[in-house]
């Protein structure tokens, strides 16, 4: 049986609230550090965080957090939790997506295949491309990224660009070009990993996983190509979110407000909504 902090699961595969809190929420506790941080001096809080230390007043006590099933060198699945259920990424991207699906219109770019064109434009797509690296079938665009000269200026009306960016060495490249191919008017919308273990090798794979992003180090980068006021950052994820996909833990196993909590200290996933001047 799966524990987290010496807690079982749930029946229906959920984790217990008395796991991922105590008695106060994590939101609600990092909104009081917060505010501290604001009206205390530096002095002041070097010294209370010396004392917490100095008289273990910490909880839980140094020593004395219980792991449960999670203390393991090995994830609890190395298949990316498909082998449990809907992964904790998939959903933080399904519900961004959701969010911009009225972007999802005209003329669509996706990198891979279709899926998400499929699922959230609907109606509104009056065209469907689907570009890859290497060819695979249902790819109507073979090019690299970072240098896709055959695609016209001002192609497309929307570009969905999921798990990606970070298999991209040359990836302010990469941002370039969908820059230029996109419509004036148009929308990007990219995801990409925060907080993840890495899914593919050189050598062993078609491409590598190069880069870990966070919400500032996208903002700053879209906002390059964009403008600033044209680019919207969304994170996803918090502490509890984090370890369950690094575990392979599946997003049936936490509930609604474990998964919708945002910390911003804890990117799993990000997601870009660029519209292109």
């Amino acid at each position: 049986m799966v524990q987290f902090r010496g807690v079982p699961l749930r029946q229906e595969g959920r984790i217990e609230p008395a796991a991922v809190g105590g008695p106060i929420s994590p939101g609600l506790r990092n909104q009081l550090l917060t505010a501290l941080r604001r009206v205390l001096p530096p002095a002041v809080r070097a010294r209370i965080v010396a004392a917490r230390r100095r008289f273990g007043l910490v909880w839980p006590r140094v020593g004395r957090v219980d792991f449960g099933s999670l203390r393991k060198l090995v994830p609890i699945s190395t298949l990316f939790a498909l082998d449990r259920g809907f992964p904790v990424e998939r959903y933080y991207i399904e519900k961004f997506l959701a969010q911009h699906a009225g972007d999802i219109r005209g003329r669509v770019l996706e990198m891979g295949d279709s899926f998400y064109t499929d699922k959230f434009g609907g109606g509104c797509v009056t065209g469907s491309d689907v570009m890859s690296v290497v060819d695979v079938p249902g790819a109507t665009i073979v090019a690299d990224l970072t240098d896709a000269g055959q695609v016209a200026d001002g192609t497309f009306d929307c570009i969905i660009l999921t798990q990606t960016l970070q298999m991209i060495y040359k990836f302010e490249s990469a941002v370039r070009e969908l820059s230029r191919i996109l419509a004036p008017g148009g929308v990007l919308l990219v995801t990409t990993h925060g907080i993840s273990r890495v899914g593919r090798h050189e050598g062993v794979d078609f491409w590598g996983e190069y880069w870990r992003f966070t919400s500032q180090s996208a903002r700053r980068l879209f906002a390059g190509c964009f403008g600033e006021s044209n680019v919207r950052i969304e994170g996803y994820g918090n502490v509890l979110a984090a370890c369950a996909a690094l575990h392979g833990l599946a997003s049936e196993e936490l509930t609604a407000d474990e998964l919708d909590t945002y910390d911003p200290c804890f990117d799993v996933i990000i997601g870009v909504r660029a519209v292109k001047r």
